[in-house]
Parts: C-alpha cells; structure tokens; sequence
C-alpha cells in the first residue's frame, strides 16, 4: 500500500504543495458543509415543531374541556383544522382525520398516552420514511384532560434541506478545484525564479563565468539560496581552477624529463649500441623516471595541502647536479658562482629549510627560461644574506618587456606567444607558488640590464 501511495503521490513539489492545500482546503469544507447542514435542518424541524404547535393551538379552541365529557365544537369551514388532527380524550380517540394510515395513527395514540408536550417523526404509506412530524398539545383548562396531536408532512422542509446539501457541495467542489488551481498557479509564479537559477546554473560556465546569483533581487529566502550557491560555486570554481593549475603543472614539468627519455631511446635505436652504451641509456631513462617521479610527489604533496615534508638542501650541490642535467645550448655558457658575505664563511655549506626536490622545482623553471632566452651566458649565483638563501639567475637575454613585467607571473601569460617554444606560461607561476608555500619568494629585478635577473630568497636550513 505504501508503495502505491509513493507512486501516485506527486513528483514535483508544486504538485506536492497543491496536494496538501487541497486536502486541508477538503477538511475544512466538509466540517464546514457538515455543522452547516446539521444546524439548518435542526432549524427547520424546530419551524416544523412551531408549525404543528400554532395547528394544535388553533385546534385547542374548539374542543370543550368544561362540561362533564369532551366535546368537539363545530365551527365554519374546519376542514382545514381537522386536517391531520386526532383529539383524543385521556386515551380516547374523539376524532382523526379521514382515512388516516395506521401508522400514524398508532404514533397519536402513543403520544397521547404520555400526556405530555411530545413530539416525533414516523413514515406512512405513501410517504418516504420519517417524512411525517407528529407534535401532542395536551389541554388541561377543564375537569376532563384532552389531547391534541397535529400532524406535519416534512417533504418541503426535508427538500430545502437537500437543496441546501447539494449547493454546499457543489460550492465546495467549486472552492476545492480554485483552491488547487490558484494553489497551482501561486507556487509556479512562487518557484519561477529558482527554475531561472536552475538555468542559468545549468548554462554558465562553472570556472569561467563571473556571474552571481546573490547580486538579483529576490525575495529572502531565495536571496540566502543565491547566496549559498554563490559560495558553493566559488569552491567549485577553486577547485577546478586549482585541479587545472595541477594538470598545466604537471604537463610542463614532466615534458622535459619525457622529451629526455624519448631523444635518449630514439639515439639508442639508431644503430646497434654496445653494452656500455645501453647502460648509460639506461642510467639516462632512470634518472629521468626517477626526476618525473620526485616531480610528480612534488607537485601533488603542494596541491593536497600546500605543505611540505620538513627538510633541508645543500643548495650547490642541488643545483650542479640539476645544471648536469639541463640541455646547454652550444653558444651558451653556464656558470655557478658563490657569493658570501663578509659575515660567512666559505667552507660552510650553504643550506636551504627546503626539501631538495622542491628546490628543484622551484629552481628549474628559473633555468630553463634563462638558457631558452640567453644569448651568450647564464650565470646562477648563491648567498647567504640577512638571514635568507638566496639563488639569483642571471641571462644575457632581451630580458622582460616593460609592459610584460606586472603579468609575469600570472599562469598562462607570455611575453610572446610567437616565440617558436611550447611554453604555456605555467613555470615561473609555478616556481613563486611554491617558494612561498615554502616560506620564501621569487621575484623579477626590474632595475637590472641588460638581460633578466630573477631572484629566489628561502628560509635558511
């Protein structure tokens, strides 16, 4: 039963709230229509009570108490008082209508007996059940009691009543069927809007589209809706936002230890290599897994949480063994050069608070941009100074067009989208986001020239 009742219930909420309108609209019609139906019907039997009484009290006038038995007193046109009327004597009927059903007269005789005011409703032949009145007016002005009993045929009263019924349900089909219409009709004006947000929802770009739902006006409770949907599609846009960041990264960092592997395996099919030759190809394709591996673990220990395993580098070492494993151009010279201060002393290692494969990655991008645009030299520098470790990266390039210099590290710019190289604009991003994360920074030195100059600060190891 429960689940017919599941099936025929309404599936939209429109629908649902139209239901319960109705039902509650139905509950109270019928009590309505009921207590209505019950106190008219209660009135009319009590016209019909009075009715019979007047009758009975006209009757009264002619029947003689006073004298030692009861007399009939005969009157001009009394035709209409002897209708339906039994006078009896204690319990002696004196007169009764022509032809009465014995039914009622049965009933008179009974009302008679109890010798009091009395009334009741009885049937007779020819008549529908309990369509007959009968009321007893007793007379005691003389030394003999009599009885009057009238009786009253209810079809016309009985027949106002039905009419009554009948036009009270059909008001109330007629309010019922309004009532679910404007229902209807109210709460689709009422949810028209939030169908708009469902469709503007559905249409707008979720990463791209900077429309909101919280800047219409709308009533207040649609207002808090806009509002947590406006909030709930910014952490949706973070999210993507941040997942495609993870996707471009991941893309650019891995592409240069895969380009490694596929020019290292296509020099080693060349031509048949000797055994020492293929070793080295091999040592050559694990240092490049093991390179994507740590870029892989890297990147996506930043994106979980933008924190980092504690640990320290020894930042020259970090960056000959990272320099070993660049492509040099051949009209580039690459140089890694120590720079103390006064304070320092140079047999002390130079230590980064940074994980060596961090430093990698926040290093590379820097190198790579400086041997891609270097005209002759590129020169990497490293320093301990005011408390911090400083990396700066140093090319003989054009350098960064003035104009460039505030978009440079935004993702996916570049100065020159025509330049000839398949960069997406993701590594210098890259290598700011998680210096910081890391407590440092990276920054481009506009003062310098000619070329570019770009300055990595970490916290000391």
């Amino acid at each position: 039963m429960t689940a017919v009742l599941a099936r025929l219930a309404p599936r939209t909420l429109r629908g649902r709230l139209s239901l319960v309108a109705l039902t509650t609209a139905a509950l109270l019609m019928t009590f309505l229509t009921v207590a209505l139906n019950t106190v008219v019907r209660h009135h009319l039997q009590r016209q019909a009570d009075e009715e019979l009484r007047t009758r009975a009290a006209a009757v009264a006038t002619t029947v003689d108490t006073s004298g030692p038995t009861v007399r009939v007193q005969e009157s001009p046109n009394d035709g209409l008082l002897d209708t339906n009327v039994w006078i009896y004597t204690g319990t002696r009927l004196l007169e009764q209508p022509p032809s009465p059903a014995a039914s009622l007269t049965h009933a008179a005789d009974q009302l008679a007996a109890r010798g009091g005011r009395d009334c009741t409703t009885t049937s007779a032949t020819g008549h529908a059940p309990g369509r007959i009145r009968l009321c007893a007016q007793p007379l005691r002005s003389g030394d003999n009691p009599a009885t009057v009993v009238t009786a009253l045929d209810l079809a016309p009263y009985r027949s106002s009543a039905d009419t009554l019924l009948l036009g009270s349900l059909a008001l109330d089909a007629t309010m019922l069927g309004c009532t679910y219409a404007l229902t209807r009709l109210a709460v689709g004006r009422a949810l028209r809007p939030v169908r708009t947000m469902t469709d503007q929802a559905t249409q707008r770009n979720t990463v791209t589209s900077e429309e909101r739902f919280g800047t219409v006006r709308r009533p207040v409770e649609l207002a808090r809706l806009g509002t947590s949907l406006d909030t709930l599609l910014d952490r949706i846009r973070t999210v993507l936002r941040h997942e495609r960041q993870l996707t471009g990264e991941l893309s650019h960092e891995l592409r240069t230890p895969l380009s490694r592997i596929v020019a290292e395996l296509d020099w080693w099919q060349a031509r048949p290599r000797s055994t020492a030759e293929t070793r080295a190809t091999h040592q050559v394709i694990a240092d490049a897994t093991r390179s994507m591996r740590t870029i892989c673990d890297t990147l996506l220990d930043d994106a979980r949480g933008g924190t980092h395993t504690a640990g320290t580098a020894e930042v020259r070492l970090v960056l000959r063994r990272l320099v070993e494993h660049l492509d040099v151009p051949d009209h580039v010279t690459m140089s890694l050069d120590d720079h103390h201060t006064r304070q320092a002393d140079p047999a002390v290692h130079l230590e980064a608070g940074v994980p060596p494969a961090l430093l990698e990655r926040i290093v590379s991008p820097l190198l790579a941009n400086a041997l891609r645009y270097a005209r002759s030299s590129v020169v990497v520098r490293t320093a301990r100074e005011s408390g911090i470790v400083r990396v700066d990266i140093t090319d003989d390039g054009p350098g960064v067009p003035r104009p460039f210099v505030d978009q440079l590290f935004q993702p996916g710019r570049r100065a020159d989208p025509g330049d000839g190289h398949r960069g997406a604009g993701l590594g210098l991003p890259l290598a700011r986001r998680l210096a910081r994360s890391a407590g440092g920074e990276v920054s481009y030195d506009r003062g310098h020239t000619p070329g570019a100059r770009f300055m990595v600060s970490l916290p000391p190891g």
